[in-house]
């Protein structure tokens, strides 16, 4: 038997919606989640059992909040990365643009339903765009930027920003995410590279932060054949980021990969401190209400004295 799905309170949608929200999760459950996406809903299921108890209890959750979406769009969650498809639209007008605009605490961000497997905001760093919002950085090297969500946050309170991804189609959407919140681009700076190849090349011209994100994917592969492996490499990437780091520097480390959890984070991290004859301390923020524990990224800020 299935465990059922944990939904938020029918109630926190008001909070979300007071505090300047409109994405966040409704339900996480053991094969899959449910997120509201402005005035959308997105169903990340594992199999046909698991849509069907979300699809249900997301009809329960709609009754009992008063609050029903536009369209519903699911998203099969495969186990290889290459049967990744795009999600697909299950109730609701078909005429509507694919693409919508959300809110996170005022921030505003630009989904696309049709842009692939992912829409475009990973709805589990909220909290860390949030801390990084609290610290205000002057410098932010922003790696695996993909929509470069944290960018965004970056710029809003004045930083220059260094944002890399392999993907020039995901920083297009990262300007274009700055323009939405009116942002100029004249402190900020695209490069779609490989960041663990950059990252040195950035320490030889002088370059420093004093925020760097640390998103990585569990697996990936560059332009040139090289493979990455989140769990192997994870060491070469925070050796990298101390290299770059200015005194003071916050160091977000974050994963969806389940063998490293926050425990596993810091040992290793601590490991490359002492490499680096660099003093850290570490910050852990507290749960998200709509991510149970066991759900969404293990994240951990590393903060060098």
């Amino acid at each position: 038997m299935i465990k059922p799905a944990t939904w938020i309170a029918p109630a926190e949608r008001g909070v979300f919606e007071t505090a300047g929200t409109t994405a966040h999760r409704l339900a996480s459950g053991p094969d899959g989640w449910v997120e509201r996406l402005g005035d959308d809903v997105m169903i990340s299921h594992k199999n046909d059992v698991a849509l069907a108890e979300l699809i249900s209890g997301l009809e329960k959750w709609a009754q009992e909040s008063g609050w029903f979406p536009s369209r519903v769009f699911t998203r099969f969650l495969p186990l290889k990365n290459d049967e990744r498809i795009s999600p697909i639209l299950r109730t609701g007008d078909m005429t509507l643009p694919l693409t919508t605009v959300v809110t996170e605490n005022g921030v505003r961000y630009g989904l696309d339903f049709a842009a692939g497997y992912s829409h475009g905001l990973f709805l589990d760093q909220r909290i860390n765009r949030t801390q990084l919002r609290l610290l205000k950085p002057k410098r932010m090297l922003n790696t695996f930027a993909y929509t470069c969500s944290f960018t965004v946050v970056a710029g809003l309170v004045g930083a220059e920003t260094l944002s890399v991804d392999l993907s020039k189609k995901s920083l297009d959407r990262g300007r274009q995410n700055l323009a939405l919140n009116g942002i100029s681009e004249a402190k900020h700076r695209f490069i779609a590279d490989d960041a663990q190849e950059l990252m040195p090349r950035l320490e030889r011209k002088g370059e420093r932060f004093d925020a760097i994100i640390l998103d990585p994917p569990t697996f990936s592969r560059n332009d040139k054949g090289r493979l990455w492996q989140v769990e192997q490499h994870f060491e070469d990437l925070v050796n990298a980021a101390l290299e770059l780091a200015m005194p003071k520097c916050a160091i977000l480390l974050s994963t969806n990969c389940t063998k490293l959890d926050t425990v596993v984070l810091e040992r290793r991290s601590r490991q490359c401190a002492k490499i680096k004859r660099r003093a850290v301390d570490y910050l852990r923020l507290a749960p998200q209400v709509d991510f149970p524990s066991g759900h969404g990224s293990s994240t951990l800020w590393m903060m060098v004295r």
